[in-house]
């Protein structure tokens, strides 16, 4: 089996490592710089801790047409380059491989999920998977536990590659088809945990992170429902799973947003400090624009996004959270 990674960033670089364990791997870079560190010191320093060694049998290129030479795509580049990437391979395959998409979020201008992208650019193909769920990059490199699902509109492709892959240490694939409830709450914790990164960073407490988590949740499930997701998505590792990760996990570049954004930090500078890709701040956006066309109420997003994108008082914007008036808990 050969399997190759689009994409040589934290996610792209961890897959790597864990699949090399099980097939010969090709990681894709359009980074000469980066691709001779990685071939020579077969390290990605920027992206993961110097002591995480590349196996042997992982080859770094720049040369995107052989490295779609494979049972297997993983396309691990940002959310934003999903469309350019899927152009180049139906350009360059008449069959196409089959494809692991990684990336969570709605695609900036069109707020498409992952796989409306796929549908405009590769009409009635369903030879492929999103590997999303709970899943921090530096732990899945260092080989620790992990649990993850392959959702595909082909329930059976994600049982085949489900099986295949089994062998992998500490990465346990979970299968299903709910593609479109996945999607959503994927994308929506990115948010969420800009929001308790917020709390988080201005020392409101673990009474406030486990309010702010739970309430959360109820946002997520509005929003997985309204776009036609499952219920029993919401709680999965897809919802409930990834929520809990995304917020209260220190390697989470979304809550590390939130932190930053409390010390008074601009948007600007928390990117550019973060020097990395943080999903939620893009999606943040698209969030808010689908809430309001869906006509959700949806307070926690609406604080985020406020905070963002109209540079609305931190303190302020809690104080009003926390002061909307009362309601039924369970109410509809």
């Amino acid at each position: 089996m050969q399997v190759s990674v689009l994409g040589a960033g934290s996610w792209g670089s961890a897959l790597a490592i864990a699949f090399a364990k099980v097939s010969n791997v090709t990681l894709w870079s359009h980074n000469a710089e980066q691709v001779k560190e990685l071939n020579l010191h077969r390290t990605n320093q920027h992206y993961l801790p110097k002591e995480i060694i590349f196996a042997d049998n992982i080859k770094c290129t720049c040369d995107f047409e052989s490295a779609l030479n494979a049972d297997l795509i993983i396309i691990a580049t940002p959310l934003n380059a999903i469309r350019e990437i899927l152009v180049k391979i139906s350009l360059q395959r008449d069959k196409i491989p089959n494809i692991f998409f990684v990336s969570k979020g709605f695609e900036a201008n069109t707020g498409k999920l992952p796989h409306q992208i796929i549908e405009d650019v590769i009409p009635n193909f369903s030879d492929y998977g999103l590997l999303i769920g709970p899943s921090f990059a530096k732990e899945v490199a260092l080989g620790l536990p992990t649990a993850i699902t392959l959702v595909s509109p082909n329930l059976e492709f994600a049982v085949k590659w489900m099986n295949l892959l089994q062998d992998i240490p500490n990465f346990r694939i979970y299968a299903h088809d709910d593609v479109v409830g996945s999607e959503v709450g994927a994308a929506i914790k990115n948010v969420l945990a800009i929001a308790v990164g917020l709390s988080d960073g201005l020392n409101l407490g673990f009474n406030a992170r486990a309010a702010l988590i739970t309430r959360s949740l109820n946002e997520l499930s509005n929003l997985v429902l309204a776009i036609g997701g499952k219920r029993e998505t919401i709680y999965g590792l897809t919802g409930i799973g990834d929520l809990i990760l995304t917020c209260t996990g220190d390697l989470s570049r979304n809550r590390q947003v939130g932190q930053e954004l409390a010390k008074g930090k601009n948007i600007d500078e928390v990117i550019s400090s973060l020097g990395h890709v943080a999903e939620g701040v893009l999606t943040t956006k698209e969030i808010y624009k689908k809430a309001q066309f869906l006509k959700i109420d949806m307070p926690i997003v609406t604080c985020v996004y406020k905070i963002i994108y109209e540079n609305a008082n931190i303190a302020d914007e809690i104080s009003l959270l926390i002061g909307r008036a009362p309601k039924i808990e369970f109410m509809e």
